[in-house]
């Protein structure tokens, strides 16, 4: 058995932790640099180039692919699926959710409940959207963005204006989103594998702080999941089409609300923080998907 974790950081955390799992469970488990890989197509097929030679093909891939390389990721998750290598994510689920408007589109449009969100283009739709939300504090959000780089809090029109315009110089396009107060600065990042959540903890942002991201100086601790919790992550992972998914709740007075869909979560805090293997969980879900399609076969 052969697996391939696609990932431009070899000594990060969440890469070593899926090579160990890997070697420690026999497979031959290589890390390959998605950035130097290019897709083929010529009248002798399909084939993957690393380094402008032959990679030879894994039995199953895992994409960690990051927030900045996202196109060229997909492209390679693409030809992976033409070369019919299982992967844990498909390329539309990736493009899904790194856009975080078009993911909480498609989340509301199936029930799941969001934070009240404002996509806009302009500035002129930011002081409009603004005025019609109402209530301050209120969230602005670049479309990708990662570890709480990228979102902001406007407490007054004028923040929220000089807000907006920077990040549009950065992005065509910004959102709006509520702040939920009785939130307390607190979310839950819920990591599901497949149908299974398999670890969750709660995050609680540091003093002076409303983003609950690690990175960001919050606290962090386990914790269990109600039914209804850990069925609402689920849905959401399988909703965007993400099968390793780092899906954030926020409580809120109206029930748990869905904030993200991550696709390539990252694991050190959560294995820190419950102590669970879940690089192993994620390297026997891999592994399982090359048997399925034996089977399909």
């Amino acid at each position: 058995m052969t697996i391939n974790i696609f990932s431009r950081g070899p000594f990060l955390y969440s890469t070593q932790r899926l090579v160990k799992a890997g070697l420690k469970r026999g497979y031959k488990t290589t890390v390959i640099d998605h950035g130097f890989c290019s897709p083929v197509l010529d009248h002798q097929g399909a084939s993957l180039l690393l380094n402008g030679k032959p990679l030879p093909l894994p039995d199953v891939a895992i994409p960690r692919i990051g927030a900045n390389i996202t196109s060229r990721g997909a492209a390679i998750i693409r030809q992976l699926e033409v070369l019919r290598v299982p992967t844990t994510i498909s390329a539309e689920g990736l493009l899904l959710a790194r856009d975080k408007m078009s993911c909480l589109q498609v989340l509301a449009g199936n029930g799941v409940q969001v934070p009240g969100t404002v996509l806009c283009f302009t500035l002129q739709e930011v002081r409009r959207a603004g005025k019609t939300m109402g209530t301050f504090p209120i969230v602005v959000k670049l479309l990708e963005s990662t570890h709480g780089v990228g979102v902001a809090l406007a407490h007054t029109p004028y923040q929220l204006e000089r807000i907006a315009e920077g990040f549009l110089r950065l992005q065509d396009r910004v959102t709006l989103q509520e702040f939920i107060a009785e939130s307390d600065g607190r979310d839950i990042r819920a990591l599901v594998v497949g149908n299974k959540v398999i670890a969750a903890m709660e995050r609680k942002a540091g003093p002076d702080e409303f983003r609950a991201n690690m990175h960001r100086g919050a606290t962090a601790r386990q914790v269990e999941l109600s039914p209804e919790e850990e069925a609402l992550a689920i849905r959401a992972a399988q909703m965007v089409g993400v099968e390793v998914a780092g899906v954030d709740l926020i409580p809120s007075d109206r029930g748990p609300l869905v904030i993200e869909v991550n696709a390539s979560p990252g694991l050190e805090g959560i294995e820190t923080h419950t102590g669970i293997d879940i690089a192993g969980a994620i390297i026997e879900y891999a592994v399982n998907k090359t048997f399925k399609l034996d089977l399909n076969l």
